[in-house]
């Protein structure tokens, strides 16, 4: 049976992609662009300069939210991926009475509107006379990030061979080896999934971070958020525009990486 060949894009196709890459991409691109504009009031671009990537450095108060949020994230991901990466297994392995009931109780956290699940934290923490802290914030964070890397490694392990980890036992492996050994490395591409969804949830977050955050404490988006009434400060869109880069270069190395170990198996 001959395979259909893949018809070629009209003109009208190639302007279509412009349309939506230009849609979706133009918005980046204006924040990088305004990054360099001479002009602080970032309503016309007068001219080019790199004034504010060293102001943005001098700004203490900018990157004190900057390390704050950048230290949230990675503490709230390093504990959502290992409860989330536990109840994973435990939920996949095991059967018991509410299993179901569990797994559906996963999904409201995400249903669930963020200013709910905010208000909710700020009511759970005020009764248990929790004053607000940077742990509060992590606490919050851990809440919701959890299900979404319970769902995405549940992807990942719908698929997983059970005889492996039988075979890897029946060589004399206890099953912490085998965890530590066989069903971690496995899962691992859906684990580094969840964790860089966490980090990007919770670089991202504004509203529940806005009811739990402590006294003298300001994550990155509130305090641009506080700023979006009046003027955003040019040193935010050379920081924007940092993060964007890191980001863009994280993301190559990752393929790249990938693209190493897939030839490594194949070969």
């Amino acid at each position: 049976m001959k395979r259909k060949q893949k018809k070629p894009l009209g003109p009208l196709s190639y302007v279509y992609l412009a349309l939506v890459y230009l849609f979706l991409y133009l918005p980046i691109f204006m924040v990088i662009a305004y990054s360099f504009n001479t002009n602080d009031n970032n309503l016309v671009f007068e001219g080019f300069t790199l004034k504010w990537y060293g102001e943005m450095f001098r700004d203490d108060s900018l990157m004190a939210s900057f390390w704050l949020t950048i230290k949230l994230a990675l503490v709230s991901t390093i504990i959502s991926v290992v409860l989330g990466t536990l109840a994973t297994i435990g939920m996949h392995r095991y059967e018991f009475k509410l299993k179901k009931t569990l797994d559906g109780m996963l999904y409201i956290p995400i249903v669930i509107p963020e200013l709910v699940i905010g208000i909710a934290s700020l009511a759970t923490f005020t009764f248990m006379n929790i004053s607000m802290s940077f742990w509060t914030l992590v606490i919050a964070h851990v809440t919701f990030c959890v299900p979404f890397i319970v769902i995405t490694l549940r992807a990942r392990i719908a698929d997983f061979d059970k005889s492996i980890e039988e075979a890897a036992m029946d060589l004399g492996a206890n099953q912490l080896h085998t965890l530590k050994r066989v069903t971690i490395p496995m899962l691992m591409p859906g684990i580094i999934s969840g964790a860089l969804l966490s980090i990007t949830l919770s670089l991202d977050d504004v509203i529940i971070s806005y009811f739990v955050t402590g006294a003298g404490e300001m994550t990155l988006p509130i305090k641009v958020y506080g700023m979006a009434r009046g003027k955003i400060a040019t040193e935010v869109y050379a920081l924007s525009s940092s993060m964007i880069l890191c980001t863009i270069l994280g993301y190559l190395v990752f393929i790249f990486a990938s693209g190493k170990r897939n030839k490594k198996t194949v070969s």
